[in-house]
Order: structure tokens, then C-alpha cells, then sequence
């Protein structure tokens, strides 16, 4: 399976750089379907024109955004000058309190690989 990831151009860049190596996202119906293996496609904001493939090496699942916080750097997540602060009030703006407490979230370890 393969999941298209729309990424804002800060963050699609340090993917590409290989800083990133963790997606969060809720981890509703769409997300649950996520196995090893499977592929993500980053599309780089607004255009969509850059993109990315990368395999994914793991599944971790958290019950809410405090404990992703706990467990990754910051660098792995986001934008390493991010607090964890600033970070959990940016995720708040993307999901309900509501889609977390209902569907929990996933943290998607990646890794880049060439000839994909």
C-alpha cells in the first residue's frame, strides 16, 4: 500500500534532508490500514510538484500527542527548534481533541530508499 502525505515546504525539506524520519498523524481508519513495508509519498506544498518516496520501518502508537512528545526528538518529528510546547498547539490546529481521544495516534518511522 502506498499513502499520499501532503507535507508544508519547512517539512517536506527536512525529510528530503534525512532530519525527519518520523510522521504523526491521528491514526484513524486510513492510517490503521499502515503496514511495514508499505510506502508514503511526500508531496511538497502547494504544488504538489516535489515528492518523495519512502518505505516504512515502524508503527508506534501513542494514546494522545503529549506522549509522542515524550518519546521522539523533536528533530525526528518537526522542526528541531520546535518546542514541545509550540509542536502540541501546531497538532492541536490539525486535529480535534476529539479524533485523538477517539482514534489515538501513530507515529510512522520511515526510511529513504533509493530506486524506489
Amino acid at each position: 500500500m502506498e499513502m499520499i502525505v501532503h507535507l508544508h515546504p519547512e517539512v517536506f525539506d527536512i525529510v528530503l534532508q534525512g532530519d525527519k524520519d518520523v510522521e504523526i498523524r491521528v491514526n484513524d481508519e486510513k492510517r490503521r490500514q499502515l503496514k511495514v513495508g508499505d510506502t508514503l509519498l511526500f508531496l511538497k506544498r502547494p504544488d504538489d510538484l516535489e515528492q518523495l518516496r519512502v518505505r516504512i520501518s515502524n508503527l508506534v502508537y501513542f494514546k494522545d500527542f503529549l506522549e509522542v512528545v515524550e518519546y521522539y526528538e523533536m528533530k525526528r518529528i518537526y522542526l528541531e527548534e520546535t518546542t514541545k510546547e509550540e509542536y502540541l498547539s501546531i497538532m492541536g490546529k490539525f486535529y480535534s481533541d476529539e479524533d485523538v481521544h477517539k482514534h489515538g495516534v501513530v507515529g510512522i518511522e520511515f526510511e529513504q530508499v533509493k530506486n524506489m
